[in-house]
């Protein structure tokens, strides 16, 4: 590797420390201030001067102080002369503000893309978007990663043999899919209507459930209100049990609660894009690390090298029914 410096912001120092182990770097010390009027100030308390600058910082709550630490933290190094800046956000959260919907209606996931970039970020490695076209929002290069394969190796330990993965709706069907041919399992979706943040409605499964063993994949859990109302479907149609898998686990309120007291639900699993409080962590919650994939896709990013050979995986069955992977 080349001159490398990796810096992160508060908003996850955990994941970033992983990150670092992976790669056998230090992790370089941030200095972040608040003033008495509220206002942050960032430090970056290492040398950046012609080095690869990468500065680690997911989107999670607080979403405004973290990104604004980001912000800072991209300027910072901007100003200290790196030889170039790649903001590495697992979890890009304004990635839902996708489109005009509604009139008189701001699109944060482009507006905070052109922060980004003015700011000084040379490009961006992210992880599993809301909205793939968000990727177009950005007018630098963006390496967009996702999770599948850590949630299938995780799967591929259990019995498939009469498996189902479902898709809570229509707009994560081709992820669904995905999924689904990586575990040799057949996939279904909710059709789904959303009529506010937190309130949607399903009116349909499209495909079959009935006495399967049911993993339930969506990009992110926030209120869990579309897994619970999902949850009220499968039953009805006769599910035998149920999983729940997602790459972000935002568990706003008391998501994790609600979710792991429904009786047919056995396991919830989520990867590390974002922190979990140790007061979310229910013993039915599963978390895997995503930090050995984003540490590999920062060293292919510092040698040159292609990002995207990382998602060519070859399946391979078992006797058993079960599934593994490939790299």
């Amino acid at each position: 590797m080349s001159q490398i410096a990796i810096f992160t912001g508060s908003a996850h120092p955990g994941l970033a420390q992983q990150i670092c182990d992976h790669l056998h770097v230090p992790l370089l010390p941030t200095k972040i201030k608040r003033f008495s009027n509220d206002c942050l100030e960032v430090q970056l308390e290492a040398n950046c001067r012609e080095q690869d600058v990468f500065i680690i910082q997911p989107l999670s709550a607080p979403v405004q102080d973290h990104l604004m630490e980001l912000l800072l933290m991209l300027d910072a190094a901007r100003g200290a002369s790196a030889a170039r800046i790649t903001a590495v956000i697992p979890h890009y959260a304004y990635s839902r503000s996708d489109k005009k919907d509604a009139p008189r209606i701001s699109i944060g996931g482009r507006l905070v893309a052109d922060l980004l970039a003015t700011a000084g970020a040379s490009r961006v490695l992210t992880m599993t978007l809301h909205s793939p076209q968000v990727h177009g929002f950005f007018s630098v290069p963006v390496d967009h990663l996702h999770a599948l394969s850590e949630l299938a190796d995780h799967f591929a330990g259990y019995d498939l043999s009469n498996g189902v993965v479902v898709s809570p709706d229509l707009g994560n069907v081709k992820n669904a899919a995905a999924f689904a041919k990586r575990l040799g399992v057949p996939v279904a979706a909710g059709a789904k209507e959303r009529l506010s943040d937190t309130k949607v409605v399903i009116s349909a499964i499209i495909g079959d459930v009935r006495d399967r063993d049911v993993i339930v994949l969506d990009d992110e859990i926030a209120s869990g209100g579309s897994i619970l109302e999902l949850l009220h479907h499968l039953r009805a149609h006769k599910a035998r049990s149920i999983r729940i898998a997602c790459t972000h686990g935002i568990f706003s309120g008391s998501a994790t609660q609600r979710l792991a007291a429904e009786p047919d639900v056995l396991e919830i699993v989520c990867t590390n894009t974002v922190p979990i409080p140790a007061a979310k962590q229910v013993p039915k919650l599963t978390v895997l690390s995503v930090a050995p994939a984003l540490a590999e896709a920062m060293r292919r990013i510092n040698s040159g090298e292609s990002v995207s050979t990382l998602f060519h995986t070859e399946p391979i069955t078992h006797d058993e029914g079960k599934t593994a992977l490939r790299a």
